[in-house]
């Protein structure tokens, strides 16, 4: 292990780089904020329309709770938001409006970055309280995508044709002059949906020029109202400099109410927690990957010895020499030969573990082996030879001899630096 270690620190520094680089482009220019977003700055996003309405005078905010609890007053701003539950009633319709080999990729919504991983529906609940919510008398402005149905706009009485995906960007006109449509003469969007309206006191404000159908209406329901738009573009940052397209969105937000104009953002992958994205969005990821880094520099170091081992202070050393001295005479004088050579064979064997990459309760034998694979063909004969002799102890002066191996076998060591001479192994006078 101890051999893949700069490999494994160099690899894991590669890969730290290319996800940051990738992380750090998502998150250029807001390009990391889903579709329709007003935290987007692509030609798809809907930040334009968020500074647009904060420029011009009109309060503004993003929405980052889920739609549960619903309590401020003002006018709230779904765009391209998914409900749980959407159905498509007739599917051939559908598929005769598409190009042939688009697949109706359109129906679904364009996801970037993250975000794509945790962007909530609105669930059955919130469209319930979203509902109750416009029925008290609040104003909500919603921009489905595509042409699905959902239990929503079967609540206002709203279904969807989708259009004719071959025909060019449409000219939308008022057909009736309207607060909603003050100021407005043309605006010039490509279409997804036209809107069939059965509710009641439903008032068109934008239709298809040429075929007369409508592309935009306000539906009453209870006390309050909603904006149904079934072109997604013309929320989006590429469509606002067109014809009169701005000035619809500022003259039909102004009609809805005095606001505030909550732009509803939890269902494009933003809450309240703190995460990745959010601090991409407030600070840039170069400095979370800068940090990362530096962590991992700074732990790849800390692994390395820098000059030779600084040699114990006097009083240390003086007082191990006196530790060692007290325990071999209790175990000459109790004649524990045996054991005392147990233990050198056995702190032998964890010494060269750690340069054999085991652990250190690995057994002789494997150390041996490991030794060898690695090109360590000595000090596995010297520990082989150390552990057959300490099976064999019986007397002090084998056990010296042992002990004196057992050194020599240290002395071997890569790490020790150069290999001094070994001192001849003397065996005592016998008494």
């Amino acid at each position: 292990m101890r051999d893949r270690f700069p490999l494994l620190v160099v690899g894991c520094l590669l890969l730290t780089a290319v996800l940051g680089a990738w992380l750090v482009r998502g998150a250029a220019r807001g390009g990391f904020a889903d579709t329709l977003s007003t935290w987007r700055a692509q030609p798809d996003g809907a930040r334009g329309l968020f500074l647009l309405a904060q420029e011009s005078g009109l309060p503004v905010t993003r929405r980052t709770a889920d739609l549960l609890i619903l309590s401020e007053p003002g006018t709230l701003v779904l765009l391209a938001v998914e409900v749980e539950g959407a159905h498509e009633d007739d599917p051939d319709q559908t598929a005769l409006a598409a190009d042939r080999g688009s697949d109706l990729e359109d129906e679904e919504v364009p996801r970037h970055g993250f975000n794509r991983l945790h962007v909530p529906e609105l669930s059955d609940d919130e469209t319930e309280k979203l509902l109750e919510y416009v029925r008290s008398g609040h104003s909500l402005v919603l921009v489905p995508w595509g042409s699905k149905e959902n239990p929503l706009l079967d609540a206002l009485g709203v279904s969807l044709t989708k259009a004719d995906t071959s025909l060019p960007m449409r000219t939308l006109v008022p057909p009736l002059s309207s607060p909603y449509t003050l100021g407005v003469e043309r605006v010039e969007a490509r279409v997804q949906a036209y809107l069939a309206l059965s509710a009641e006191g439903a008032i068109p404000v934008l239709e298809d020029e040429p075929l007369g159908m409508t592309v935009a209406a306000v539906v009453p329901y209870g006390t309050g109202k909603v904006l149904v738009v079934g072109a997604p573009e013309l929320a989006m940052n590429q469509a606002l400099a067109r014809a009169d397209n701005a000035r619809f969105w500022l003259s039909a937000l102004e009609a809805l109410g005095p606001g505030p104009y909550a732009f509803d953002e939890h269902h494009h992958g933003f809450t309240n927690e703190r995460s990745v994205v959010d601090f991409a969005r407030r600070y840039g990821l170069h400095f979370a990957v800068a940090q990362l880094l530096l962590g991992l520099s700074l732990w790849a170091l800390a692994l390395q010895r820098f000059g030779r081992p600084r040699p114990p202070p006097e009083s240390q050393r003086v007082g191990t020499t006196d530790a060692l001295f007290a325990m071999s005479r209790l175990y000459r004088e109790g004649h524990h030969h045996a054991f005392a050579a147990g233990l050198l064979s056995r702190g032998l064997i964890q010494e060269l573990a750690g340069h054999a990459g085991l652990p250190a309760h690995a057994p002789a034998q494997a150390v041996a082996e490991s030794l060898t694979a690695h090109g360590q063909a000595e000090l596995a004969r010297g520990l082989r030879e150390v552990v057959h002799k300490a099976a064999n102890v019986t007397s002090e002066s084998e056990l010296l001899h042992l002990a004196t191996r057992a050194a020599a076998v240290r002395q071997r060591l890569p790490s020790s630096g150069p290999r001094p001479a070994a001192p001849p192994a003397q065996t005592p006078e016998e008494p």
